[in-house]
């Protein structure tokens, strides 16, 4: 896989990373949360969604060094790039944020 492409590839992984708390009622995309006593769904907090969001954000940064280093020497990386690539994370959710607790539901 070329630098090109790779690049694209972790562009997508944390657009897909940081939009999946927001799409899904389920821990991680993998557990469902128990059912509430009257048996209906339980929807997931507003703080468990961003807890969520930051574990995506380490594991999508885990496979983009991954990349990086089988491309080539990764790179040493301080914390500008950490906090910058934060704020990018926050920013690709935005369009999920704005689906789950923005966008008026008609019923």
């Amino acid at each position: 896989m070329d630098v090109s492409s790779s690049s694209w590839l972790v562009i997508a992984l944390a657009l897909a990373g940081a939009n999946l708390p927001f799409f899904n009622d389920k821990l991680l995309a993998l557990v469902s949360l128990k059912p509430a006593a009257d048996g209906a769904a339980r929807r997931k907090p507003l703080a468990v969604r961003l807890l969520e969001m930051v574990v995506m954000y380490f594991i999508v940064g885990a496979l983009a060094l991954a990349l990086e280093s089988r491309i080539g020497n990764a790179f040493s990386h301080t914390w500008e790039f950490y906090a910058i690539t934060g704020c990018l994370f926050v920013v690709l959710a935005y369009p999920g944020f704005v689906v789950r607790y923005l966008r008026k539901r008609r019923h």
